[in-house]
């Protein structure tokens, strides 16, 4: 929705905890779990074209490679499995951006989404910016979690989404939950996933 004529120029989204989250330079003060995870809930992935009665969510995404990573990492840390789960935590504010929209608007909404993920990651005590060894290893867990998404849900082939994500080898979609969810189901669960990460940090 667009702001009225004559309204001063905003930069910041209003969140359902109260927070009011810059985006421009977004404070990690302002960040909380609630918001992310009742925005991913709600922001589908593949632009809602996938199968079922409920979109497949960001929020199950991010669960979805999160379950993937912690399988194929070798002993992950909590630190590491928490990154993974908030990948895409900047498109509780932003959206999900398919990727070749994502090439066609530039390095713009690449920078929002870095400011983003920094504030993020500060927010719940992870490095601003993860490893390159770090970022490749949740990258592939991303890209074997497209790759059955695309295949299961959003009417992909085979061909199709192997020339586009890779075919993933050692790793079958039956191990894992592709069921689209309500949003407040997909919500809770993404809530509990990081809770239970959480806690194995402070046991750490």
């Amino acid at each position: 929705m667009a702001d009225r004529a004559g309204a001063p120029q905003r930069a910041w989204q209003r969140m359902l905890s109260g927070r009011r989250l810059d985006l421009l330079d977004p404070s990690p003060l302002d960040v909380e779990i609630s918001d992310i995870a009742h925005g991913l809930a709600r922001v589908a992935r593949w632009n809602g074209q996938t199968e079922g009665d409920h979109a497949f969510s960001v929020a199950q995404h991010s669960l979805l490679v999160e379950a993937i990573f912690s399988r194929q990492a070798k002993a992950p840390s909590p630190d590491e499995q928490l990154a993974a789960l908030l990948h895409d935590a900047p498109e509780y504010v932003i959206g999900d951006m398919i990727s070749p929209f994502k090439s066609v608007v530039g390095v713009g909404y690449k920078q929002v989404e870095q400011r983003l993920q920094r504030a993020i990651h500060i927010r719940f005590s992870l490095a601003p910016d993860i490893s390159e060894k770090l970022k490749k290893e949740i990258k592939r867990a991303d890209q074997i979690a497209a790759y059955f998404e695309a295949t299961h849900l959003a009417g992909f082939s085979v061909q199709e989404a192997t020339k586009f994500f890779g075919r993933p080898r050692g790793i079958s979609a039956d191990a894992f939950d592709l069921s689209c969810r309500p949003a407040k189901t997909a919500q809770a669960a993404f809530v509990k996933r990081f809770t239970t990460i959480e806690h194995m940090r402070k046991k750490t």
